[in-house]
């Protein structure tokens, strides 16, 4: 089959390797053809030279990574499966499990997809995946009616995150990036644009104006996590989203306590049902896909979609592969 491989920071190459078999599979595990792929930030940091995850000897992180990493918001068609809610040609939406997304053929977690109303193409239907990560965390932050809402970082997910919060009742939401996103402000719930970094706008914040809800939404940043601290309202929650790249962030505890402030993360569980929330959702707003997903690419075409992902500009918002 083929796969897209890194072959060093910013180089992919593409690879013919042995296709996973259904004979192999363990239970709970389905094996899927892709049909298209959504680039994540959590994906980036690996395409720069971070060190590999999923390498053929997990103890290894200096080896090749396996072929099709890194990427884990896919679409397929299902091959066979050892779980008992997907069989051969359902189109599911979800997690390949290994970040092995950029290949023909992959292995993954069947408690981590969920079929999709199939009159979406592809390349839409993915959008899902992220979608449900929002929803989930959205839900950990419980009741946000009447409360006004800061998310730092207005890419892919910080725009769904302002989304979902407007739908849940916010009553105010500012959407804080460095590139110029008021073009997908109206889409998107946004009734704030503030076009600067996060620290700019944590230091020049008035107290009246300091949001009970702050969504560190840029990902791959120790400093954001300061500047949501010293933008937040006394007494407020800070959701800190997406994998960081440091196992160690320092934390100013100084602001935190004398705030009395609530800081909050953590990974997105219950897949198969926010996936289908995730799905109502798109339904009920169905014009959020035209703006969401900005660029699609073949995926032979992989190296520059990569490249553009990690160079935010105007414009630009959810970057697709088209891997059917």
């Amino acid at each position: 089959m083929w796969a897209q491989r890194l072959s060093g920071p910013f180089a992919f190459e593409r690879v013919e390797v042995a296709a996973p078999r259904a004979e192999d599979l363990a239970a709970g595990q389905v094996l899927l053809a892709t049909r298209a792929g959504g680039i994540c930030g959590s994906d980036l940091p690996f395409f720069k030279g971070a060190p590999f995850l999923h390498a053929p000897n997990p103890a290894d992180r200096t080896v090749t990574p396996v072929p099709g990493f890194p990427l884990h918001e896919v679409v397929g068609e299902v091959v066979a499966s050892r779980h008992p809610a997907h069989f051969p040609g359902d189109l599911v939406v979800g997690w390949a499990a290994a970040f092995d997304g950029i290949a023909e053929l992959l292995v993954t977690d069947g408690d981590g997809l969920a079929g999709y109303d199939t009159a979406l193409p592809p390349t839409t239907a993915v959008m899902l995946q992220p979608l449900a990560c929002v929803l989930y965390a959205a839900e950990q932050l419980g009741d946000v009616r009447g409360k006004a809402v800061a998310v730092v970082g207005q890419g892919p997910i910080g725009l769904l995150f302002s989304h979902v919060l407007k739908q849940r009742g916010a009553r105010h939401v500012v959407g804080i990036d460095r590139v110029d996103r008021s073009a997908a402000a109206g889409a998107f719930g946004v009734d704030e644009t503030v076009t600067a970094s996060a620290s700019r706008w944590a230091a020049t914040l008035p107290d009246a104006d300091r949001p009970s809800v702050v969504v560190e939404a840029v990902g791959h940043q120790v400093t954001t996590l300061q500047d949501c601290l010293a933008a937040a309202a006394p007494g407020g929650e800070i959701l800190y989203f997406g994998i960081p790249d440091d196992p160690v962030y320092p934390l100013d505890m100084i602001t935190f306590l004398r705030k009395n402030l609530t800081l909050r993360a953590g990974v997105t569980l219950e897949r198969a049902r926010v996936l289908r929330d995730a799905g109502a959702y798109l339904a009920a707003h169905p014009g959020l896909p035209d703006v969401y997903v900005s660029d699609v690419h073949p995926v032979d075409d992989v190296q520059t979609a990569f490249a553009a992902a990690i160079q935010p500009r105007a414009g630009q918002y959810k970057i697709v592969l088209d891997t059917a």
